[in-house]
């Protein structure tokens, strides 16, 4: 035990390489050392190496059957693959075990929340809550539970209270800033927002989102920062979320570049713009011959590198990216990326040029209506309180033409399912001037 006592304070340290040491020599020693073998799998899950952390957690189950802390684990790295029904089964084993395991309790309310089941997740989750009032953890599970139900008060309640325990939780302040303005009090969502600048000037989020409440000095694109930060936070549980929400975009794009381009036959240069996790290259890859991914996260990137199909991975700015590939790419496909984008005509120049021959060019945007219900104009872009835009159809049309973009054409879509509602989208598409 003295290895996996040393491997542990490396492991808490973020020292890596020397936990992942010691564990190896303990299991040299023990291949059967459940210890060992179940934190080994948690060292590998962290780094996104599912297989193997299943399969180390599996033996740690074995030589230990009823540690309940092992099947809340391997509960985790199954949701953290999308497989849903074998971590339901594991959490529900976990609790058989001990049932007053916080972790447990709280990760399962949050799955069946998420599978339509509220009452029974709302039962667990407050369960949580009750045996551990004062963890801001679980009070954030459940106000997340609220807002996904509508109940947006009781949300904020939960909100409120971990504040009181983790008054820097970021998690915590944006979703109350999120139950505020569902619940049409703007002023409160101001104030919390205003509060965390003077507290973390140098935080991104609460100024972009300040710009989405008031309207004022909205940024013609959300900043690098806030982005990278966004989605470096989440991308070991990206695919999965966008799984609970239905999302359909990665699908909308790759049938419009099959429509636009025929039958595929792995001959095209093809940059997936914005490629995150890398949902879309399977989609893209058949008609691929190179096979390209680039995106602002890091985190986004690792991910996307496990599928083994992209070619080359970078990470980079979009339209900084585009305009050093000039006429480099047969198809330009990008999935629910330029929802971080207002406006979007230096984007369509860009990507314009980085296209050759009749090259196509395939993306999503979130959408509004070009007029208000009294007839009077829409803005061409909005900032919405969720800090995405949404872009009018006729002012896509008009940034893709002004580019010399052809055969530009919108199709509106549903992009995925938020808090039970539908995410209006326009599916664009246009082809090289070249093409004519």
């Amino acid at each position: 035990m003295a290895l996996v006592q040393q491997a542990m304070q490396h492991h808490a340290a973020g020292q890596q390489a020397q936990a992942r040491a010691l564990y190896t020599q303990a299991l040299a020693q023990d291949p059967a050392q459940p210890d060992a073998l179940h934190l080994l799998g948690l060292l590998e899950a962290q780094n996104n190496h599912y297989a193997q952390a299943e399969a180390l957690i599996w033996q740690a189950i074995q030589a230990r059957p009823d540690e309940a802390m092992f099947h809340n684990n391997l509960a985790n790295v199954c949701l953290e693959q999308g497989r849903a029904t074998e971590a339901e089964a594991l959490y529900l084993r976990t609790l058989q075990l001990d049932g007053g395991r916080l972790d447990a309790l709280s990760n399962l309310g949050m799955l069946l929340s998420k599978t339509d089941r509220p009452d029974a997740a709302e039962q667990l989750l407050l369960k949580a809550v009750e045996l551990a009032p004062h963890n801001a953890d679980w009070r954030q599970n459940l106000a997340n539970h609220y807002l996904r139900q509508g109940r947006d008060a009781e949300a904020l309640t939960q909100c409120h209270d971990g504040l009181v325990i983790a008054p820097r939780s970021r998690t915590l302040r944006g979703l109350m800033v999120l139950a505020y303005t569902t619940l049409g009090l703007p002023d409160k969502a101001i104030e919390v927002l205003q509060a965390w600048i003077k507290n973390e000037p140098d935080d991104p989020y609460p100024r972009h989102h300040l710009a989405a409440i008031t309207g004022q000095q909205i940024p013609d694109r959300a900043a690098d920062a806030y982005v990278t930060g966004i989605f470096d936070n989440f991308a070991r549980s990206f695919d999965a979320k966008l799984a609970d929400l239905s999302y359909q975009a990665p699908q909308q794009v790759a049938a419009e570049a099959d429509r636009l381009l025929g039958a595929p036959n792995q001959s095209l240069a093809v940059l997936d713009a914005g490629c995150g996790t890398g949902l879309c290259g399977p989609l893209l890859a058949p008609h691929a011959a190179q096979l390209t991914g680039v995106d602002l996260s890091e985190g986004m990137l690792r991910k996307a590198e496990e599928r083994g199909i992209y070619t080359q991975l970078f990470q980079g700015e979009l339209v900084a990216f585009l305009a050093a590939q000039p006429a480099a790419w047969d198809l330009i496909a990008s999935a629910d990326t330029l929802c971080y984008f207002g406006k979007i005509d230096a984007f369509a120049h860009a990507a314009h040029a980085a296209l050759r021959g009749a090259g196509v060019l395939v993306f999503t945007v979130e959408a509004h209506d070009d007029h208000h219900p009294d007839g009077t104009p829409q803005s061409d872009f909005i900032l919405r309180g969720h800090g995405r835009y949404s872009q009018s159809q006729r002012y896509v049309a008009a940034c893709l033409h002004a580019a010399g973009l052809q055969a530009v054409q919108l199709a509106p879509v549903i992009l995925r399912n938020e808090c039970n509602k539908p995410v209006d989208g326009w599916l664009v598409s246009a082809r090289a001037a070249s093409a004519a």
